[in-house]
């Protein structure tokens, strides 16, 4: 059996880097191989950006190892709720592949949310901790932005809402608000679970003065979430605006540590079945 730690993918070196740092970590961590893979766009970045060494993306992979007769697979997803890339796209790769080699199998691990778990709220509440000094707030109220990309599906928005009240149980006292919102949205009213946008939330009354820490539902840096990513553009974009603003983002939590217990638990899950 091949385990497959398995993000989006991104034309960021970056991201493909972390992944690859997290797929090691894990290993190390559970004695079990953990092969790094994209669903899609990282084999688009060149090799010498990637230490010489090609990214893999999922059909080319398990095409690949179906040819040497490697057909069990567990993909462990790197989403924090169900995105179409999961629901969607990875079962159409696999329906289609099946009809190449009958005997494949793929088995997906859940989600990195699951209801009753708050593992993810602590440690986005321990990101924003990190950002919660005496120097940044200057003794002023402090709010919150917990900020993910923005989804089509609403059941992916749904998650984080869920974060941003867990995440203000968990912070208390300490901060004034938590507030859910996207980074971007699709056009249409039909997507309007999106709101409000992390633009929109930076220039309200209360928002768009003293501290706020945009707290980043993301694991890797990439074009969204890195140093000059979209996000920092839309903070720098805000400040700018309202200069009486300031922001202070958290990082990424694919290094969290805990991000290694969540995913060896998802791992046996679904080892459990066997």
């Amino acid at each position: 059996m091949k385990i497959l730690l398995v993000d989006n993918g991104s034309l960021e070196p970056a991201a493909t880097l972390a992944l690859r740092d997290l797929a090691r970590r894990l290993s190390a961590q559970t004695g079990r191989e953990i092969l790094p893979v994209s669903l899609l766009h990282a084999n688009k970045v060149s090799a010498e950006q990637l230490g010489g060494i090609t990214a893999e993306t999922i059909e080319p992979f398990l095409r690949a190892q179906a040819m040497v007769d490697e057909t069990d697979f567990v993909v462990l997803p790197l989403f924090f709720g169900p995105s179409r890339a999961i629901t969607e796209y990875l079962p159409g790769v696999v329906e289609k592949l099946c009809g190449e080699f009958p005997a494949i199998s793929v088995r997906v691990a859940s989600t990195l949310f699951a209801t009753g778990d708050e593992t993810l709220a602590r440690m986005l509440a321990e990101r924003v901790r990190e950002q919660l000094t005496a120097e940044f707030t200057q003794g002023e109220p402090v709010r919150v932005a917990l900020v993910d990309h923005g989804s089509p599906v609403a059941a992916v928005t749904a998650v984080r809402d869920t974060l941003a009240k867990q995440l203000a149980v968990k912070l208390g006292s300490e901060v004034t608000e938590v507030a859910g919102c996207s980074m971007e949205r699709r056009a249409g009213p039909e997507y309007d679970f999106n709101e409000p946008l992390l633009a929109k939330l930076l220039a309200r009354a209360g928002w768009n003065t003293g501290p706020v820490i945009v707290a980043q539902l993301f694991l890797a840096p990439g074009r969204h979430a890195g140093p000059n990513g979209d996000i920092a553009t839309i903070c720098a974009a805000a400040a700018t605006a309202s200069p009486a603003l300031r922001i202070a983002r958290t990082a990424v939590l694919g290094p969290h540590p805990a991000l290694l217990d969540l995913l060896a638990n998802r791992l046996a899950q679904i080892s459990g079945q066997d």
